[in-house]
């Protein structure tokens, strides 16, 4: 897998459901143009500063499994399991319902005769039967598709700066905006952003078979975060500068009803087929990331052996079918909002831990060769840990139940790993 090929992997993981939807739900209690924009400022620092971190850690330890193999190695090999654990149960699986949900959402919106559900099953199925085939075709699968989203994305930026009428929302600073930020409101928001910039480390779950590691890893997560965080920017001004902050509110299809008031209701159908068609890129993306972490967990845990086999072309298949099960019961029995915030304190718990651990890296593997160093250490690292701890503080606060969802299933991950010790359920490493 060439660097381009791992770049467009963190693009399309990160540019997917959020950008195109978040918005609609943060502005219902936040409605001032800087305090919005900052939010997209903040979670694209919080991005940056974490890709360079695990650039650190992707370079020095080069093995596919990402959060898994990393606090294995850190902490404890039980720490490893329980975040391999809510990467094979929810941290893929769940993006990737969320993402089939939205793109079912946006085509229905243009052709209604075809039911969201049976859209976002028949994609989530038809990429997931590509990626079971060979890693080549899945990679210029994932090329072509996240090329085509980029494109896309700068030329609804582009015509809504010349066509778009200006909404009158003030993008300055007043005196207000600092109440705002420090708000619980303002917290919550964050989780949705914090979410739609989730995919910035998807190279790491992939390292063992991106060429030269060392070095692309940590270039693949720092240039995907960059490129992102710019075009999320631009897009969010787009969506506040041409559309009524009220049509925005609660509303989940926040990019057609944006390119609604650009375009008008012809062009908006077709920008809405091409959102839709753009999304496929984020699935695509995580069906071919997603099964890595199960095969490196199959490798290591032998009552798991059965999801490490590969096909003949090398594919962990059986892996992937798990995938595909969760994701299709995710589908029919989930919500997307209680998907993103249940999604955003667990995927943000470990990888608090994770950046947390490269300070324990350094103090106890002084001697290991380290390709690449976090740039702004200790201060990056720092910036993330103190952003994710107050997100997961404002969560359990003002989200407890879907809080106490993420730490259950914890939990249960924790009996399977303690049950399975007493009948020799060991890692092999």
């Amino acid at each position: 897998m060439s660097l381009l090929t791992a770049t467009c992997i963190v693009v399309a993981n990160m540019i997917g459901t959020g950008v195109f939807t978040s918005l609609g739900f943060q502005v219902r209690d936040i409605q001032s143009g800087f305090t919005l924009l900052f939010l997209w400022v903040m979670g694209g620092v919080f991005a940056v500063c974490g890709a360079l971190v695990y650039g650190e850690l992707g370079a020095a330890m080069p093995r596919s499994g990402g959060e898994y193999c990393y606090l294995s190695h850190i902490y404890h090999p039980v720490v490893g399991f329980l975040s391999g654990w809510v990467s094979v149960t929810v941290g893929f699986t769940a993006p990737i319902a969320a993402s089939a949900m939205a793109l079912g959402a946006y085509f229905s919106s243009v052709i209604p005769l075809l039911p969201p559900l049976a859209i976002a099953l028949f994609v989530v199925f038809g990429v997931s039967l590509i990626h079971a085939k060979n890693m080549v075709l899945g990679s210029y699968f994932q090329q072509i598709f996240t090329v085509v989203k980029v494109i896309l994305i700068i030329i609804l930026i582009a015509c809504g700066l010349i066509f778009a009428e200006p909404q009158h929302l003030k993008f300055l600073p007043s005196t207000t905006d600092l109440s705002l930020i420090f708000s619980s409101p303002f917290a919550i928001s964050l989780v949705y952003v914090t979410y739609s910039y989730s995919g910035w480390n998807a190279a790491i779950y992939l390292a063992s078979e991106v060429e030269e590691p060392e070095k692309n890893i940590p270039r693949s997560l720092i240039i995907g975060t960059l490129i992102v965080t710019a075009l999320y920017l631009l897009l969010n001004f787009i969506f506040l500068h041409s559309t009524p902050i009220e049509k925005l509110a609660g509303e989940l299809e926040v990019g057609y009803i944006a390119a609604n008031h650009i375009f008008g209701s012809q062009g908006a159908k077709i920008m809405g087929l091409l959102i839709s068609f753009g999304l496929i890129s984020s699935i695509s993306s995580m069906v071919l990331a997603g099964p890595r972490v199960t095969q490196v967990i199959g490798e290591d845990i032998p009552i798991f052996n059965i999801l490490a086999k590969k096909n003949t072309n090398g594919i962990p298949l059986y892996a992937l079918l798990l995938q595909l099960f969760i994701v299709t019961i995710l589908l029919i029995t989930s919500s997307f909002e209680a998907i993103i915030t249940y999604l955003g304190f667990t995927l943000t718990l470990s990888s608090f831990m994770t950046v947390l651990g490269v300070f324990i890296h350094r103090l106890r593997d002084p001697q290991l060769p380290r390709p690449y160093q976090t740039w702004g250490y200790p201060i990056t690292p720092i910036v993330f840990l103190l952003i994710s701890l107050w997100t997961l503080i404002f969560l359990l606060l003002s989200k407890p139940m879907e809080s106490f969802a993420g730490i259950g299933t914890l939990a249960i991950g924790l009996i399977i790993y303690y049950l399975g010790a007493k009948n020799k359920f060991k890692l092999n490493s």
